[in-house]
């Protein structure tokens, strides 16, 4: 797999919405790490998932964590933070 197709997405969700979330990138057969994470985001428990995809499927893998956010009518409420990087080098051994 060439790296300069590779993208590293972070997605950092509230806790309430990480096992719906989880379930459902791994039913896509994407490859997840969790990792159980606080901090300034959202001021409560969070976790942070951490995925290296192919570029084409990024905006898929988003599309599923924006789709099993938890509903809520306070738009001032987010919900996930998602950063996605480039990958300069990409090695599986």
């Amino acid at each position: 797999m060439s790296s300069k197709n590779m993208k590293m997405i972070i997605a950092i969700v509230r806790n309430a919405d990480i096992d719906v979330i989880l379930k459902a990138l791994l039913e896509k057969e994407f490859r997840v790490t969790r990792i159980a994470s606080s901090g300034g985001f959202f001021r409560r428990g969070n976790a942070t998932l951490m995925m290296g995809v192919e570029a084409e499927k990024v905006e898929e893998a988003i599309q599923i964590i924006r789709e099993h956010c938890e509903q809520s009518l306070d738009l001032a409420v987010k919900h996930a933070t998602v950063f996605v990087l480039d990958i300069d080098h990409f090695e599986q051994v």
